[in-house]
C-alpha cells in the first residue's frame, strides 16, 4: 500500500500542470511593468531600468548618469542617506545599481514575500530624491577616485576609453560612461538634480520582476506603488547618427600597469534595429566563430597555434541604442609586435571573407548558443536582464524567442558577408603600450 501511494504521488507530480506566466502592463503614467513567474525558489529579482546613459549626455556634462546613480542612494525625506541599502539588507536581500552607455539599472534580489517593501523603496526614490550638497561633494570625490582606479590605473580601462574616443566623432558616443576627469571636477549638485528631474520618470522606465510571485497580483502591487507618480515631458534625445565609413584611424597611449601592449581593432557596424534585419545576426555569429571558446578561430590559430597572442577576444552587442563596435581585443606574446598581431587578426577575418566557414563550424557555434540559452533560464537575474535590455533598447520582451530563432537561421553565406563588412574604412586601431617602452 505504501509503495502504491508513493507511485501515485509521483505520477501526480509528473502529470500535474506546471506552468508559469509572464504578464505585462503599461500604467497610465507610462511605466511598463513586466512580471515573469519562476517558482523554483522562494525569491524574486526586481530591476528598474531607466532609459538614460552616457549617450544622452552633452559635452562638458559627461558622467552625469553615473554620478546620479551614486546619489540615488543618498536619501529621500522618508529614507535618509544610507538607509536604502540597510533596509534591503535587513530584509535579507541584496541590492546595487549600474550605469552604462544606454541605461541606468537599479536591482534587488529579495525573498519573494518581501518584494512589496523593496518596490515601495524604489517608488519612493523615483520621485522624492533629496540629497545634500555635502553628500554630493563627498560622492564626487569617490567617483573621481573610481575613475583613477578603473581608467587611469587600468590598462583595459584606458584602452576602452581611447577606443570610443578614436572610433567615433559624435561627442556623446565618444565620452566615457564615468565621464572625463575635467567634467568630474566641475559638475555641480544642481546639474544632477536637473538630470534627475529630466529623466527619472515612470514614462522613461521599465520595471522587470522575475521570481516566485503571482504575476497578476504583483502587477497590482506595483501599480498601486508607482501609479500615482506623474509622467514628465522627456527632453529630446541626442542625434547619435555616425558615419560608418571614413579614413581608418590609429592611436596609441601608454599605461604603467601593463608589461605587454594591449590592442583593439574595432569596426563600426550596424545594431539590430528591426527583428527582421539580417546583418546583425550574422555579425553575432561571426563574433562567436572568431572568439569565445577553445575551438574558435582566433584562439585556435593565434593563441594556441602560432602562439602570437597571450589572449584574444571579440566584443559585439547586437542590442544597442547606438552604433555598436565589432572589436577584437588582444595582447601579443613577447617578441611579437603589435603590427604583426594586427596583420594576423586581419588575415583571419579576411580568410572568412574569402573562403567562408564550414557547416561543422557553424553548427558548433549554434549549439553553443542553444546551450547558453538553456543555462540562462536557470538564473532569474539573467532572465530579468534580457527582458530589460530588450524593452529599453527598442524591442519587446516577447521578441527574444524570434531573435534567438533568427540567430539559428544564419547561414555560412551570411557569416561570410559579415566578414566582408569589416573593412579598413570602418576601422580604428588603438594600442596601449607599457609606459617607458
Amino acid at each position: 500500500m505504501l509503495r502504491k501511494n508513493l507511485w501515485t504521488a509521483l505520477l501526480l507530480a509528473l502529470t500535474a500542470p506546471v506552468w508559469a506566466q509572464t504578464l505585462s502592463q503599461t500604467l497610465p503614467n507610462g511605466l511598463k511593468i513586466i512580471v515573469k513567474e519562476d517558482r523554483r525558489a522562494p525569491v524574486a529579482v526586481s530591476q528598474l531600468w531607466y532609459k538614460v546613459g552616457s549617450i544622452d549626455e552633452k559635452p562638458g556634462k559627461t558622467g552625469l548618469s553615473h554620478a546620479l546613480e551614486h546619489m540615488m542612494f543618498k536619501g529621500t525625506p522618508d529614507v535618509p542617506a544610507g538607509e536604502f541599502s540597510r533596509r534591503v539588507s535587513a530584509l535579507g536581500g541584496k541590492n546595487n545599481a549600474y550605469t552604462n552607455r544606454s541605461e541606468t539599472v537599479y536591482y534587488e534580489n529579495i525573498a519573494a514575500a518581501k518584494l512589496p517593501e523593496v518596490l515601495a523603496l524604489e517608488a519612493d526614490r523615483m520621485q522624492n530624491l533629496n540629497f545634500s550638497d555635502k553628500d554630493f561633494a563627498n560622492e564626487m570625490s569617490v567617483i573621481r577616485e573610481e575613475r583613477r582606479q578603473r581608467t587611469e590605473d587600468s590598462a583595459g580601462g584606458k584602452l576602452w576609453e581611447h577606443v570610443f574616443l578614436n572610433t567615433f566623432t559624435v561627442p556623446s558616443l565618444r565620452a566615457p560612461v564615468i565621464g572625463y576627469m575635467d567634467d568630474l571636477h566641475t559638475l555641480q549638485a544642481e546639474d544632477l538634480r536637473a538630470w534627475y528631474k529630466q529623466w527619472y520618470a515612470p514614462n522613461n522606465a521599465t520595471l522587470v520582476i522575475v521570481g516566485d510571485v503571482d504575476a497578476a497580483a504583483t502587477i497590482q502591487t506595483a501599480a498601486k506603488l508607482f501609479g500615482q507618480i506623474p509622467a514628465k515631458p522627456l527632453p529630446p534625445r541626442n542625434d547619435l547618427r555616425e558615419q560608418a565609413e571614413r579614413a581608418p584611424v590609429s592611436a596609441k597611449t601608454t599605461s604603467a600597469v601593463t608589461r605587454q601592449p594591449l590592442i583593439a581593432l574595432s569596426y563600426r557596424v550596424p545594431a539590430l534595429q528591426n527583428v527582421s534585419d539580417k546583418m546583425p545576426y550574422a555579425l553575432d555569429i561571426l563574433s562567436d566563430i572568431l572568439s569565445g571558446n577553445s575551438s574558435s578561430r582566433l584562439d585556435k590559430h593565434l593563441v594556441r597555434g602560432k602562439q602570437s597572442a597571450l589572449s584574444i577576444g571579440v566584443n559585439y552587442d547586437i542590442l544597442s541604442r547606438e552604433m555598436p563596435l565589432f572589436s577584437v581585443i588582444a595582447m601579443p606574446t613577447g617578441g611579437v609586435s603589435e603590427q604583426d598581431l594586427l596583420a594576423q587578426i586581419r588575415a583571419e577575418i579576411q580568410d572568412i571573407a574569402d573562403n567562408g566557414v564550414s557547416q561543422a563550424e557553424l553548427k558548433r557555434v549554434k549549439k553553443r548558443a542553444e546551450a547558453a540559452e538553456i543555462y540562462a533560464r536557470d538564473a532569474m537575474t539573467t532572465q530579468a536582464s534580457m527582458t530589460g535590455r530588450l524593452e529599453t533598447r527598442g524591442f519587446a520582451y516577447g521578441d527574444e524567442t524570434e531573435i534567438r530563432r533568427r540567430l539559428q537561421q544564419v547561414s555560412a553565406a551570411d557569416v561570410q558577408a559579415a566578414a566582408r563588412l569589416l573593412t579598413d574604412k570602418r576601422s580604428s586601431v588603438v594600442v596601449v603600450e607599457p609606459e617607458g617602452k
